[in-house]
């Protein structure tokens, strides 16, 4: 079925401000919505599975169904939790890094050859003409669409995935790949805006480098911590929606928005400098983005993966639009 998250890829203009157009891909693609029938009736949401969704459609108090490492305490539990004896020493303080400052490092997860093979995958499509680059020029999206080795070996990693299993408190849902051949340069915010979840923060990122990271071509940078702040919505900002389109600025007023709250929480940034292979696995709502590139010509191979859990409403907080939600994914 054609996606018009395939048509979007190339598309700045009127379309993509157009709520209309999300409710037409979601019909088109009804069968990647179907789930959400349960999960709605679950949450009382009384709304076509179909129309636009946000946080304004909701309710609902966050502790009801707070993520299970965020509550207050948990570290002090882990030393009775059988699962969590079963990871390496090394993996347990990773884990409990997580919990204290919402993300976690895994030094040389994938091998030299592994890498290599990811890099000559992402070449190879886009020679082919398999896949490209969004309307942002840097951004190849879903490429494990066409590749069994980037979509097994990376974004379907068994190893990895017990681990995000573990953390999130329940399985997790492979959602969505974003290749980079350079930095992104993206300002600091959430995934919590773009990949939203009821109840919220159970989303969560891996990042692998592709190649080293240094401080000249573009590394992500984060806030430790920043992911115990409130989740910001399109509530806590002017979004400029209505109930035709969505805001022109949204994305830009929300940033603004972003930088006033590193401000005025004093929060400190860190860098990820990365060595070949490594992997950075952060929380939904830990603030990050990318550095400036300031090597002429540098490259920044990377690959990052976004997953959704199972058992919950995942959306658009920004376009109010559903996620779309293979079935095959459902299954994994």
């Amino acid at each position: 079925m054609i996606s018009l998250r395939d048509i979007f890829k190339k598309q700045t203009g009127f379309l993509r401000g157009l709520k209309a157009s999300y409710v037409i891909n979601n019909l088109l693609n009804a069968k990647k919505l179907q789930h959400n029938k349960k999960l709605y009736k679950k949450f009382g949401l009384k709304k076509s599975i179909y129309a636009p969704i946000g946080s304004k459609d909701f309710g609902y108090s966050l502790a009801a169904d707070m993520l299970w490492l965020d509550t207050p305490g948990v570290i002090g539990t882990l030393s009775q939790n059988a699962d969590f004896q079963k990871f390496t020493q090394e993996e347990q303080g990773q884990i409990i890094h997580f919990i204290e400052k919402g993300y976690l490092v895994l030094k040389g997860f994938y091998d030299e050859n592994e890498v290599e093979g990811i890099n000559e995958e992402v070449d190879r499509l886009l020679a082919e003409q398999k896949t490209g680059f969004n309307y942002t020029g840097r951004k190849i999206m879903d490429a494990h669409r066409f590749s069994e080795k980037i979509d097994q070996g990376i974004f379907k990693n068994q190893r990895l995935l017990k681990l995000l299993n573990f953390i999130m408190g329940r399985k997790v849902i492979p959602f969505q790949t974003i290749n980079f051949l350079e930095g992104s340069e993206q300002r600091t915010h959430s995934d919590s805006i773009h990949m939203t979840t009821q109840p919220p923060g159970y989303l969560i990122a891996c990042w692998t480098a592709l190649e080293k990271i240094h401080e000249g071509n573009g590394a992500v940078f984060y806030f430790p911590g920043s992911h115990r702040l409130p989740y910001v919505t399109t509530q806590d900002y002017d979004a400029g929606n209505s109930r035709f389109f969505i805001g022109k600025e949204s994305n830009k007023r929300y940033e603004d928005k972003i930088e006033e709250v590193v401000s005025d929480c004093g929060l400190s940034k860190e860098y990820f400098y990365a060595e070949k292979g490594d992997v950075l696995v952060w929380h939904a709502n830990l603030l990050h983005g990318g550095m400036p590139i300031t090597q002429s010509n540098a490259t920044r191979k990377s690959m990052v993966a976004h997953y959704f859990c199972e058992d919950v409403i995942c959306y658009h907080e920004m376009s109010q639009r559903p996620a779309l939600i293979d079935n095959q994914f459902l299954r994994v």
